[in-house]
């Protein structure tokens, strides 16, 4: 691994209220023994990243408490309720201040996305410049590397739930796709139903 590899940083959405699973945080949410922002935040540093943001929101006090999250810088957003927007933001903030040269996003409530999904778009990365995204079946998905001279664009057009939408939109020509269709699955544990997907 070069040194600018070791730059690519872990950011884990994780503040979700779990609005339409009953107000549950789905950071929360058990799965596999432990609870989702556990396993997320192990499924990035398995990947390859060499230090792991994470993004807290929604009883934030509860996630510290609960969660066991070695060496893992811990982010509030206290603007979790407007979106996920907003913790990108907060997370994007954070990284400004560390010699991070890239950020590889994930969500927490994606389980199905594992440590070769997040390998392989870390390893897409190039320069600060870069912009990498998974792909299933040809189409964007997560999670997603933002090379470290987008931030500052990112963060300014991250609102709502869109999160960097709108920007990669407007960057598409440079957004590398990386296959993942084969080693991953994209759903979101969004609903009810959806916590069938958790073991």
């Amino acid at each position: 691994m070069t040194d600018d590899e070791n730059r690519v940083a872990g950011l884990l959405l994780a503040a979700g209220g779990g609005r339409r699973l009953g107000g549950r945080p789905k950071a929360l949410l058990p799965h596999r023994g432990r609870l989702l922002v556990e396993h997320a935040a192990e499924v990035l540093r398995a990947g390859g990243c060499a230090s792991v943001h994470v993004v807290l929101g929604a009883r934030a006090e509860e996630v510290r408490a609960r969660a066991t999250l070695p060496d893992c810088a811990l982010i509030d957003n206290p603007d979790w309720e407007q979106g996920m927007g907003t913790s990108l933001r907060a997370g994007l903030t954070a990284l400004a201040g560390t010699d991070a040269r890239a950020a590889l996003v994930l969500l927490v409530d994606q389980p199905g996305i594992g440590p070769e999904a997040v390998a392989r778009v870390r390893r897409a990365y190039r320069s600060p410049r870069s912009l990498v995204s998974a792909a299933y079946d040809g189409v964007r998905g997560h999670p997603v590397l933002f090379g470290a001279e987008h931030w500052a664009g990112i963060a300014a057009t991250a609102t709502g739930d869109r999160g960097a939408r709108a920007y990669l939109k407007q960057h598409a020509d440079a957004v590398e796709l990386v296959e993942c269709g084969d080693v991953a699955e994209a759903y979101d544990i969004d609903t009810e139903a959806d916590l069938t997907h958790l073991e």
